[in-house]
């Protein structure tokens, strides 16, 4: 019995040094500022639409082969 009082206060010590640990580490975080994160989620957001339409003509292309060559 005296093994699982130790067991639980370990567990509660390295659970809390866990979020002792969690929290340094986000104090460490260098965010962004407004203008960086702008440009950043535009040029994110423009390749994902060049890529899908990348991908969709290619997709028609290869439909448009299929169907001819089962037909």
């Amino acid at each position: 019995m005296a093994e699982n009082k130790k067991k639980d206060v370990k567990e509660k010590t390295s659970l809390k040094q866990h979020f002792e640990n969690l929290k340094s580490e986000f104090n460490r975080i260098t965010w962004l500022d407004k203008d960086a994160l702008t440009k950043k989620t535009v040029a994110v957001v423009a390749s994902t639409v060049v890529l899908g339409a990348i991908i969709a003509v290619i997709d028609m292309i290869v439909k448009y082969g299929l169907g001819l060559i089962i037909s």
